[in-house]
């Protein structure tokens, strides 16, 4: 085994929960990273399966510094408690399912991350890699092709942990640390924070994330809920919020995801609240649904780019910008966010709630991908 360096130049920061299947891959795509120092700090949420005694056993052998750290449940607190463990002043926060198939992945985006820093003479910068789904067919898909293609944009909403998140510790201390206090998107409101802050930038490599989530629920149920979930984030209503968890499941027990069900679930939320409170929650989701018209060109300009075979990035927007540039202007009112309240509301209305829900209850939300 190499000796390993005693500052390392990046530190790494995976938040597990029963993971043991996958580490030996974790630890293999770090392995083969070259012209690096790197550390790994894996934090364990309470696993009940074999992650910790795995991740210790692969730590110790490999030529690499790493460390696994023990944490309360929860990806906002096992994150926090993994940088606060790190040695390096360099944060990478990875999921436990991603990879790098360019074994120079981390050297090139060390590089890119001094020079944003030094052509901003700014250290408020942070970067994500390319995203691309691992499925288990191959194939062309335009649903996987949209939201990689979506994933590469900086745009609010669009930056998530499986992109991988990279930034100092510095700006880290500043924009951070990620939010504990709800067990789901801790990421999103850190990327919303750094681009309050700071500048986000695309990183060069790309990280590949397992699609088996949205395999075993379906693509468009999870997007689904994922979209109102998102929705419920933006209006800041924690209570809601805190509520949502139970409309997922662990990640080693996901099933097919009764949409209908989960929607019927959201209503009745709903329905308990005030009059007023539903008044407001209604007119803040029209706004926020009017913010996000965006995607609809863009779903149209990445369609068209799918059927000429252009590469994930790459390709022509002329309907996005057209949006940009009138769409949102002419819509940024009151009739325009009263418009899509209506709509919004009755899609819900006429949305299906007839399946039972799969997912069982209280239980914490794996991630995204």
């Amino acid at each position: 085994m190499q000796s390993r360096p005693v500052h390392p130049e990046i530190s790494i920061v995976v938040p597990t929960l029963n993971e043991a299947d996958g580490l030996e891959r974790l630890f293999s795509t770090l392995e083969a990273q070259r012209e690096v120092t790197l550390e790994l700090v894996i934090a364990d949420g309470g696993s009940t399966d074999e992650t910790v005694q795995r991740a210790r056993t692969l730590a110790a052998s490999t030529p690499f510094a790493a460390k696994v750290i023990e944490t309360g449940r929860g990806r906002g607190r096992q994150m926090n408690a993994g940088a606060a463990a790190a040695a390096s002043d360099t944060l990478l926060f990875l999921h436990a399912d991603s990879f790098f198939p360019d074994p120079l992945a981390l050297r090139s985006a060390l590089d890119s991350l001094v020079r944003e820093i030094a052509a901003g003479k700014s250290g408020r910068v942070a970067g994500h890699f390319r995203l691309r789904f691992h499925r288990s067919t191959t194939g062309p898909s335009l649903p996987y092709y949209f939201y990689e293609w979506k994933a590469r944009l900086h745009r609010p909403g669009c930056i998530h942990g499986d992109q991988g998140l990279l930034l100092t510790r510095d700006f880290f201390a500043e924009a951070g640390p990620f939010h504990e206090s709800c067990p789901i998107l801790e990421d999103v409101r850190l990327a919303g924070r750094i681009a309050e802050l700071g500048e986000w930038f695309l990183l060069p490599a790309e990280i590949v994330t397992s699609a088996r989530r949205f395999e075993v629920e379906g693509l468009r149920e999870r997007q689904t809920l994922n979209a109102i979930i998102m929705n419920f984030a933006a209006l800041g209503d924690d209570a809601l919020l805190a509520e949502l968890p139970r409309l997922y499941a662990t990640q080693d027990r996901t099933g097919r995801l009764a949409l209908g069900a989960a929607l019927a679930r959201i209503n009745g939320m709903i329905r308990g609240l005030t009059r007023g409170e539903r008044r407001r929650l209604w007119r803040e989701t029209g706004r926020y649904v009017r913010a996000n018209a965006w995607q609809i060109p863009f779903f149209l300009d990445v369609r068209r780019n799918f059927k000429r075979g252009a590469p994930v990035g790459q390709g022509s927007m002329p309907l996005l910008r057209l949006h940009d540039r009138i769409f949102d202007r002419l819509t940024d009112n009151r009739l325009g966010r009263g418009i899509s309240m209506m709509l919004t509301r009755l899609w819900f209305r006429l949305s299906p709630a007839r399946e039972p829900l799969t997912p069982p209850s209280g239980q914490d939300p794996p991630r995204r991908g």
